[in-house]
């Protein structure tokens, strides 16, 4: 094999629609400012903090309370919405998601190491995976509701690692926001930014391993 041994997926904007790209729409169809739109659903996404989402994707608290606490956030911000409501267009059709899914069914089948590294809520388990083959394309799911940590954390993708048993530097992770792609490279992981064409990306992993 080439320069790599293994591939590191984000789920959300990797095989789904970026929820970021979601939240903007959703703030643009509302009228509120992007970044505000998204620092109501996200927090400052870029940092590992105490943020309510925070604080749910790392499994410390329940959904429910999680929904309350930011649509008490939004009111502080002045505005009378459930900043879930931002996120709608995620239920849309997402028709890219098959080729999504057979590119990375390629990579595994070639005998790429692959895994999952997920910033995920525990209510919405069963619903992720019931959008992809989790077992044909993941040997490892890190789910930081589960593991108690989130990216940009870099002990995230440490775990990930550790668990397929390969070096940094012979790894690859592609994921939708910039913070964590950066946080995986302080470990020594090859990076790839996914775009609005997540296809596009793929073609770009499929020459870093080809290399």
């Amino acid at each position: 094999m080439g320069s790599f041994d293994a591939v590191l997926y984000d789920f959300g904007g990797v095989f789904t629609v970026s929820p970021f790209t979601a939240a903007r729409e959703g703030g643009a169809e509302l009228g509120i400012e992007v970044e505000l739109a998204m620092e109501l659903c996200f927090g400052p996404y870029h940092e590992d903090g105490d943020h309510p989402w925070h604080r749910l994707e790392r499994g410390e608290v329940s959904l429910a309370d999680t929904r309350a606490a930011l649509v008490e956030l939004a009111a502080a911000r002045g505005h009378d919405i459930d900043p879930f409501s931002l996120l709608s267009s995620l239920s849309r059709e997402d028709t890219d998601r098959p080729a999504v899914v057979d590119r990375a069914r390629a990579i595994r089948a070639a005998g790429f190491r692959t895994a999952l590294v997920t910033n995920n809520v525990a209510e919405f388990g069963d619903a992720w995976r019931a959008m992809v083959p989790v077992d044909e394309l993941f040997e490892a799911v890190i789910d930081s509701s589960s593991a108690g940590v989130r990216k940009p954390n870099t002990r995230i993708f440490q775990l990930a690692l550790d668990t397929l048993g390969v070096r940094a530097e012979r790894a690859v992770f592609l994921d939708d926001h910039p913070a964590n792609v950066a946080a995986a490279a302080q470990l020594g992981i090859r990076g790839i930014v996914v775009g609005a064409d997540r296809l596009a990306a793929f073609d770009e992993l499929e020459k870093l391993l080809q290399d």
